[in-house]
């Protein structure tokens, strides 16, 4: 099936909005090599995110579903997957429908969320292979990362998802020592322990995209 069949097949709610596409990336899912989609949209808003643009619901600044799928359909065979990222891939309810879209190219799929929406990050679990998952604190410090109050309980309840769905996963932490200093890093490793992560990494904020000032000066 083409990717014209696809679209003109899909139910409305597959048009995802798509902010940004990379054609080719060996960094988005280790150890493969895949595109990657960046869904518009995010709840949240971290002092230390590198893709701001992508943080509105919409933008005069995308990309056609349509277009999308026309370029994976002439990359079968030659990328090993492809990765759903953003903003937050699941603020859309278009999400699985797209991710099925991309599965019947014959693609594997990835997926980066912090969690935010635990329904709709469950709806998608079976439908992937592999989840990088950040944990932006200790769960009850959420709101000094993301400005939004309640979010770790989210984050903690998508985390928990995650674990049981048994699917492949890379859980990490950005990192600027004006948000999590040392011991906030401690608080947050204990947390962790406790719920059972297997492994948990950290990642150096990069200042590439940030406008934040007091973060990147």
């Amino acid at each position: 099936m083409n990717a014209a069949s696809l679209t003109r097949n899909a139910p409305h709610s597959a048009e995802l909005r798509v902010g940004g596409l990379t054609r080719l990336s060996t960094c988005d899912w280790p150890g493969e090599l895949v595109a990657t989609i960046f869904c518009q949209g995010c709840p949240w808003d971290c002092g230390y995110c590198h893709n701001p643009h992508l943080i509105p619901a919409t933008s005069d600044d995308t990309t056609l579903w349509a277009e999308v799928l026309a370029f994976l359909e002439s990359r079968r065979g030659l990328l090993d997957g492809v990765v759903f990222s953003g903003g937050e891939p699941t603020l859309q309810t278009a999400l699985p429908a797209a991710i099925q879209q991309v599965r019947a190219l014959g693609f594997r799929i990835g997926l980066h969320s912090a969690g935010p929406y635990p329904g709709r990050l469950a709806q998608v679990l079976p439908l992937i292979d592999w989840i990088g998952f950040d944990v932006k604190a200790a769960f009850g410090e959420y709101q000094r990362v993301t400005g939004v109050p309640g979010s770790g309980r989210k984050g903690r309840a998508s985390l928990m998802k995650v674990l049981a769905s048994g699917v492949q996963c890379d859980i990490r932490t950005t990192v600027h020592d004006r948000l999590l200093d040392a011991a906030a890093l401690k608080r947050l490793s204990d947390e962790l322990e406790i719920l059972g992560v297997p492994a948990h990494r950290l990642q150096a904020f990069r200042a590439a995209g940030c406008i934040n000032p007091d973060l990147v000066g």
